[in-house]
């Protein structure tokens, strides 16, 4: 579970100081959650703020920890992870804990160019165990297990740079849940694929065992979540069930009123905010 609380992001320009995202707070709670939004709306920034990439200008983001070894059990045995919420211990802030977010909340990112470093398919997996299997033969056993999961053992000894697109976003997923994070980020994951290897990507993603949070411009894959967020203009400007958010981001790009009814019922585990209001419009967190 990941909670932000006015959380906002500013940046300098030589114009002076840009808003990149209005404070915002939200519960991010349920096992599938998408983010639609035009290109430079926020919404990445909104993800990259889940895990400590960016860091909020002013307000928090926090994500729920679980007992040393408990999370990653459920993940490993293919259970969907669940939290209860608790103001009391066992929350990292991202600001502060960083690193530890990180181990908790994998990222992936739209280039698979942007995290495959190493020179072959197998020892970029390795790569992400090194802190978990300390001894070169288990690590590369669990390597290599890693990319049996996904169909990639006949890659092993490929290089990376001659994979085609789709088994590079394989790859990179791969090495990313080799770790065994609790929840996985994905950043437009299907943007520099094909159709095939979008629904492919698309597919796995939906299946994971992990809380998936997911930025993309595919609306088919953003009806498959059990909640969706419009972020336009650097502020969430809806927050409900996928096909009424989809509608009304829809209805937001092309200018006509939405087709159905914005008020719909908000997904199970949510904040109490309705559907149409903007959340980053909420009173910061403890000042009521």
């Amino acid at each position: 579970m990941i909670e932000f609380e006015a959380a906002s992001v500013v940046v300098p320009t030589a114009d002076g100081a840009a808003t990149i995202l209005q404070p915002t707070t939200l519960r991010l709670a349920e096992h599938r959650i998408s983010i639609i939004g035009a290109n430079g709306s926020g919404k990445s920034t909104l993800a990259r703020l889940c895990n400590g990439l960016i860091t909020p200008s002013s307000g928090r983001v926090r994500v729920r920890a679980g007992h040393d070894g408990e999370l990653a059990g459920a993940v490993s045995q293919g259970q969907a992870v669940r939290t209860t919420h608790n103001d009391g211990a066992g929350w990292l802030d991202t600001a502060q804990q960083g690193a530890q977010v990180r181990r908790q909340v994998g990222f992936m990112f739209t280039d698979p160019a942007a995290q495959l470093i190493m020179p072959t398919a197998i020892e970029d997996v390795a790569l992400s165990l090194r802190r978990s299997h300390k001894v070169k033969a288990q690590r590369m056993a669990a390597a290599a297990a890693a990319l049996d999961r996904f169909g990639l053992s006949h890659l092993a000894d490929r290089s990376v740079h001659t994979l085609s697109g789709g088994q590079r976003q394989l790859l990179a997923l791969a090495s990313v849940l080799a770790a065994e994070p609790t929840v996985l980020i994905a950043d437009e994951p299907t943007t520099l694929l094909d159709l095939r290897n979008s629904l492919r990507i698309g597919q796995v993603l939906m299946g994971l065992p992990q809380q998936v949070i997911v930025v993309t411009h595919d609306l088919e894959l953003a009806a498959q979540a059990d909640r969706t967020i419009v972020v336009d203009d650097a502020r969430v400007v809806f927050d409900g069930a996928p096909a009424a958010a989809i509608d009304f981001y829809r209805a937001l790009i092309t200018g006509q009123p939405p087709t159905q009814a914005p008020a719909g019922q908000r997904p199970a585990g949510a904040s109490t905010q309705t559907p149409t209001q903007s959340l980053t419009d909420q009173a910061p967190a403890g000042s009521m």
